[in-house]
């Protein structure tokens, strides 16, 4: 027996069509076009225009937004994933001490000369 994933990488506008043959499919009522459609995790919304259905997950949404301002939650998620609008508190965030990546613990390109004058004065003094 195989299994399947449906694998989610972003969400992505759907059709009327499109949502009213899903919804035929469930075997739900389509006599007037819902505004929401709950799909357990998945919220499909209807616009404005009423002529599309933005998809609506915690962590995206295919409105435009949510496109214009990448890495904020827009009214849809907000309203519909509650949730992650919980603000964090600061006793649970760690601060980490600031460090040099680079040869003799600077923070960028650093001429080699340099990095022995420095030595060499630490060691003489």
């Amino acid at each position: 027996m195989t299994t399947r994933e449906i694998l989610l990488v972003s969400a992505v506008t759907q059709s009327t069509e499109s949502v009213v043959s899903l919804l035929k499919y469930l075997g739900k009522p389509i006599d007037s076009l819902p505004q929401i459609v709950d799909l357990r995790g998945v919220i499909l919304v209807l616009n404005n225009k009423q002529d599309a259905f933005y998809v609506t997950t915690a962590t995206s949404c295919s409105c435009p937004a949510a496109c214009y301002r990448p890495g904020q939650r827009c009214k849809h998620q907000r309203k519909h994933f509650p949730q992650g609008d919980k603000p964090v508190s600061m006793a649970s965030v760690e601060i980490l001490p600031l460090a040099g990546k680079w040869a003799g613990g600077f923070n960028g390109p650093v001429d080699p000369e340099s990095i022995k004058a420095k030595e060499g004065c630490e060691k003489g003094a």
